[in-house]
């Protein structure tokens, strides 16, 4: 068993902030069962108790089991859990969003809905890959020619550094063995990019279609994402690999990119970037408990589990009782 983005313990109070939450256990080859609100994982080293409280993100990797009642005392407890491969590095399937808040996924939308805002996501991200550049004033031509030009340079400058011969970025989508070596490596660095970004992004409970730089794809804002670490991770690892030999360079790559991603803390530091380009202005993410409300003119918020009808309490007048009840169906995730 293996557990990586281990967070510091947090009291009983502490427990129920998403905030405090935003935490990744990774699980694999094991059996995943209940105890009391307790998760236990069970593999041939004997069983592991995890709190459920304290999981914020559960990654299934390979050769894990896991049961009916498990998955109740996580979706009790508001856990979200993801199934990937070896370490996280590939993104099978996915479910709740870790955040019962829809105020990351509405930032994320109201950016993107406005084409000058968008633009100002795309150059946060160009300054979050490379801060020494402001791109303030670019067009978006402008960043794609940039951003090709210091691609380009890292790949020249990986090669150099490990000593493999690169004659261009060079591959044939879905034909992983046309490749050369290094080529290879960077695919395969590439792919598991894209799983770690769509893991964070479905725990966050944003919307992976709407990009800020990509367009068109269900993944577009994953693809975003993946990209905030190519020349920092995800092309440096892939040299060093392809440096070593081409023999079984897709595993190979992918094990030691799982590494760097380890040691890297790259799981918190995405989940840090993602919330930084979205509510960079302190937009409030409400993380302690449910909060659902009804829109009304002008962007204002009214009360929900209450009728506007003209014959119902359109003044606002509301029981203990019924008060009462709409917390209740709150705390289940329901408004009747």
């Amino acid at each position: 068993m293996t557990m990586i983005s281990k967070r510091p313990v947090s009291s009983p109070r502490q427990l129920t902030r998403v905030g405090d939450r935003l935490s990744f256990v990774y699980l694999e080859r094991c059996v995943v069962h209940r105890d009391a609100n307790a998760l236990t994982a069970e593999d041939a080293e004997g069983v592991r108790h995890i709190p459920s409280a304290t999981i914020g993100t559960l990654l299934l990797g390979p050769g894990t089991r896991i049961t009916h009642q498990a998955m109740a005392v996580l979706g009790e407890s508001g856990a979200v859990v993801v199934w990937v491969g070896e370490n996280g590095v590939r993104f099978y399937a996915g479910g709740r969003a870790l955040s019962r808040s829809s105020a990351l996924v509405e930032a994320q939308a109201l950016a993107w809905a406005n084409q000058r805002a968008r633009l100002d996501v795309a150059r946060a991200m160009y300054r979050l890959r490379f801060p020494d550049e402001d791109p303030a004033g670019c067009t978006r031509r402008q960043l794609l020619g940039r951003e090709g030009d210091r691609v380009k340079r890292c790949y020249a400058e990986q090669a150099a550094r490990t000593g493999v011969t690169w004659r261009g970025r060079r591959f044939t989508p879905g034909d992983f063995d046309s490749g050369d070596a290094p080529n290879q490596a960077v695919t395969a660095a590439a792919q598991c990019m894209y799983g770690i970004a769509q893991t964070v992004v479905a725990a966050l409970g944003c919307s992976p279609g709407l990009g800020f730089v990509h367009s068109g794809h269900e993944l577009s804002f994953v693809l975003d994402v993946a990209d905030f670490y190519k020349t920092d991770i995800g092309i440096p690892v892939a040299f060093e690999v392809a440096a070593q030999g081409p023999e079984d360079i897709g595993s190979r790559t992918r094990r030691a990119l799982r590494d760097r991603i380890n040691s890297a803390g790259l799981l918190d530091r995405c989940v840090r970037d993602i919330q930084g380009l979205l509510a960079p202005t302190g937009v409030d993410l409400p993380d302690d408990a449910d909060h659902v409300a009804l829109l009304s003119d002008r962007g204002a918020e009214v009360a929900a589990g209450r009728n506007y009808g003209d014959h119902g309490d359109s003044r606002g007048g509301t029981s203990a009782q019924e008060v009462g009840m709409q917390d209740a169906l709150a705390r289940d995730g329901v408004i009747w």
